[in-house]
């Protein structure tokens, strides 16, 4: 039976609720967009993964606020039932030296939380991107509410120019970096 993972790219396109947010010319939105399609074509080349997306195309809009665009995501992969859930997001600071990669987990020592260490190291190797750890955030909506382990990958700092070079130009490697991470995590790397 396959292993069902439910790819979460984080926000809503511009212009409706729960876009995100906007450094340098990029949109959170089109970043977690193209690295969930890269991703979910790399797991999908292994029959032992069965995959779906919360936005399957470029203009999915998924619910009517912040709240509800949340809700219609972990309703999507409960009611499935995905095995794994995997929130892809770029981070952002008022402070522009604030830079590198970090994994919440809504808590430590479980199986989300090896999950997460693998995709953080994977992102490091194929990236270079600044060790932040795993980071435990019970209160994130997405990592609550699943009913399976789920992540929250920030996967680097738009408003740091290094970190948003490598997002504009390398968004493949961030895909292969989480690949490799869940790939090692189930012991077939």
């Amino acid at each position: 039976m396959a292993i069902k993972i439910f790819i979460d790219q984080g926000h809503n396109p511009t212009g409706y609720p729960n876009a995100g947010a906007s450094w340098y010319g990029q949109e959170e939105q089109d970043i977690t967009f193209d690295v969930g399609i890269m991703l979910a074509e790399m797991l999908r080349q292994d029959d032992r993964f069965e995959v779906r997306l919360s936005r399957p195309t470029k203009d999915t809009v998924l619910g009517t606020s912040n709240a509800t665009s949340l809700i219609q995501r972990v309703n999507a992969a409960n009611s499935w039932p995905a095995n794994y859930f995997i929130s892809i997001h770029a981070n952002a600071s008022t402070n522009t030296a604030a830079n590198g990669t970090e994994v919440y987990v809504y808590r430590l020592n479980t199986q989300a939380n090896w999950l997460a260490q693998q995709v953080l190291e994977g992102i490091l190797e194929t990236v270079g991107t600044k060790n932040n750890g795993v980071r435990a955030r019970p209160g994130l909506y997405v990592l609550k509410s699943t009913d399976m382990p789920a992540i929250l990958v920030e996967m680097a700092y738009m408003s740091n120019p290094s970190d948003a070079e490598k997002l504009r130009n390398d968004r493949y490697s961030f895909a292969l970096g989480i690949y490799f991470g869940i790939m090692r995590y189930f012991g077939f790397a």
